[in-house]
């Protein structure tokens, strides 16, 4: 695991500078706090900063080829190296380490752009081809590792991380409106966009390649629904025997290796499998709250015993907050999404015994485990029923007298519910995903800020996967929806800024490309049976784990943020968002008054949104002042 920096001058007579990449990788320290290394050409220069997981002497970088024409720098982890070595060396290549770095570049060599096609595993890497004088650079499937870049007429500058990028003494610096109103909407920055104009990010499964003519990006791979599997038994079987694969292959290290334990039935599942798997106990780490209604320490503790687990655990205290600008600085970008605190002290914690651990990231996504899934679901079913010339009319009529619409299924009598039935199939959902919803954003905005978008709506963020999946059933177009958006650039986001900042490497096997291309050819019936989520794969667990785990009620991985807002942090958060006049720019600050106030007396519950505001003030601090 590490962190990875570099440029390319399209003009070949400009010179890299080894002075400016020692400064990008400075600031990747916290990815890889065990070696370093260069390579600085002409108009090209790579650099990493390494976290040693596997072949601790072998595996510096950037790593050559045997007559050094090919170079790389290589984030992530690859766990079907063994089994390409033993290809590559078949067809003649010979390897001089055991490092899974070193299989990429010899998979290169055989089959060029290709290549990333026969890699399983989590990745960032670039490589630089001094025969055909280009980069080629790649990201994993899923998202796991980032890969942010830089391109003007004049450069190429790349980093797993936006702030090193910013090291770079030739980087226009604007911010990009669009990703704002995105940021504002859904709680981060969505596919390639950044919060700058001119950096972006490869997307998941995507390659790119960078020469004097520029920069083409392509993409290898994607998830295909296709329901074959629709027998109960069989699912179940082929259930157990991929996800036993999908963990038992990232069991390698040379570094100790453990898990998180949350005491859901995603995390617990895999501990079950490592704890098949690994002779010695499996290292467990969890944390909880001292409000009850978070805190799901007693169920983490239970699964540790079943399976006599070295199990630690932590309290997260208000006082945890103490560590928010730290954060806002690793993530790079405004980010909303609470849960990172919690995320930051499991990695803390972890780290302190283990340097790789598991975790149960995906399992809503690939098994439809979302309460919002049945939700839409349902909605869609009702919206049939309704003819579309009185739909509107009388969906927002019946809002109108909403608090008195008690008679209504108790799934519609939410506002936002009933609101969305006057709506399609699809912006129902996006309406079920955003922040501000409700005619909220016409007064949550200032006018100038949303003038100046030009009718930009962040609905287009989903709009092209919509498109895409347009030929599948209702619960798979959600999902692979969710896949595209909120799980590589929220969930995935999220679990590597908050590990690698304290030099830990988190693996999801539960995200394995093979164990997901399995699960998406099982019908949706079985993922999502009536408003059961998770149907199938609860059911095939049956066998490795007590029904009080499997079936108890969702919690979810969430912050008390209601609360604190209102007692612990409430003067720290007034004083962020209230005294910085950068945020009138994009905010009407009088309506925003009104919300914290409102929230501050019982009357409504803001604290997503003024969470969302305190969060986008604080990255202002760390990267603008």
């Amino acid at each position: 695991m590490c962190g990875i920096a570099g440029a390319y001058y399209f003009n070949d007579k400009q010179v890299a500078q080894q002075d400016v990449l020692k400064k990008m990788c400075d600031t990747l320290v916290h990815r890889g706090p065990d070696a370093e290394g260069f390579f600085c050409e002409k108009n090209t220069s790579l650099g990493q900063r390494r976290l040693k997981i596997i072949d601790l002497e072998g595996g510096k970088q950037p790593m050559f080829n045997e007559d050094g024409q090919v170079a790389i720098v290589f984030n992530g982890e690859i766990y079907n190296f063994l089994e390409l070595k033993q290809e590559l060396t078949n067809k003649g290549h010979v390897f001089s380490n055991r490092s899974d770095t070193e299989a990429i570049i010899h998979a290169y060599e055989e089959w060029g752009e290709d290549s990333v096609r026969h890699l399983r595993g989590m990745f960032a890497y670039v490589i630089w081809d001094k025969r055909k004088k280009q980069l080629f650079m790649a990201r994993d499937r899923i998202g796991k590792k980032p890969l942010y870049f830089y391109r003007d007429k004049e450069k190429f500058v790349f980093a797993s991380e936006i702030k090193a990028i910013l090291q770079h003494p030739d980087i226009d610096k604007e911010i990009d409106s669009c990703a704002v109103m995105d940021y504002f909407m859904l709680g981060y920055v969505p596919g390639e966009k950044s919060i700058f104009k001119n950096i972006r990010k490869l997307k998941a499964g995507h390659f790119g390649v960078i020469n004097s003519q520029g920069v083409k990006i392509h993409e290898y791979w994607d998830i295909a629904f296709s329901p074959i599997v629709e027998a109960q038994d069989e699912a179940k079987e082929g259930i157990l025997k991929e996800l036993d694969e999908a963990v038992r292959v990232r069991l390698i290290s040379d570094v100790p290796l453990g898990a998180f334990l949350s005491g859901g039935v995603d995390s617990s599942s895999v501990v079950a499998m490592m704890a098949r798997s690994k002779k010695e106990a499996v290292v467990t780490n969890s944390v909880g709250f001292t409000e009850n209604a978070y805190n799901e320490l007693p169920y983490a503790d239970e699964v540790a015993k079943l399976f006599k687990c070295d199990h630690h655990r932590y309290i997260v205290q208000p006082k945890a907050l103490d560590i928010l600008e730290k954060l806002s600085w690793h993530y790079d970008e405004p980010f909303a999404d609470s849960s990172a605190v919690p995320t930051y002290y499991v990695s803390e914690m972890a780290r302190q015994n283990v340097t790789v651990a598991l975790s149960g990231d995906g399992g809503d996504e690939n098994f439809a485990g979302y309460r919002r899934y049945g939700v839409e679901i349902k909605t869609n079913d009702a919206r049939k029923m309704i003819p579309g010339f009185l739909r509107k009319t009388l969906i927002l009529g019946l809002a109108g007298i909403y608090p008195k619409a008690d008679w209504l299924p108790r799934i519609f009598r939410g506002k936002t519910t009933l609101k969305n039935l006057s709506k399609d199939f699809e912006h129902s959902f996006f309406n079920s995903m955003v922040y501000l919803n409700n005619d909220l954003d016409k007064v949550f905005f200032n006018k100038e800020f949303v003038s100046s978008l030009a009718g930009y709506s962040s609905y287009s963020v989903f709009e092209e996967y919509y498109e895409k999946a347009k030929h599948l059933d209702p619960v798979s177009k959600l999902q692979y929806v969710d896949m595209k958006t909120y799980l590589v650039d929220d969930i995935l986001v999220k679990v590597d800024r908050a590990s690698m900042a304290v030099s830990l490497e988190v693996r999801c096997p539960i995200l394995d490309h093979k164990f997901m291309e399995y699960i998406a050819s099982i019908k949706s019936g079985l993922k999502l049976r009536g408003s059961r989520g998770k149907y199938i794969f609860k059911d095939a667990l049956k066998q490795i784990l007590p029904d009080d785990i499997i079936y108890r009620t969702k919690q979810g991985f969430a912050l008390p943020v209601k609360e604190w807002l209102r007692n612990e942090i409430k003067n720290y958060a007034y004083d962020v968002i209230f005294n910085d006049p950068f945020l009138k720019n994009y905010l009407n600050m009088e309506n925003l008054k009104k919300m914290w106030n409102n929230h501050q007396n019982g009357i409504s519950d803001h604290s997503s949104k003024i969470w969302n505001v305190l969060m986008f003030a604080l990255w202002k601090k760390r990267f603008l002042e």
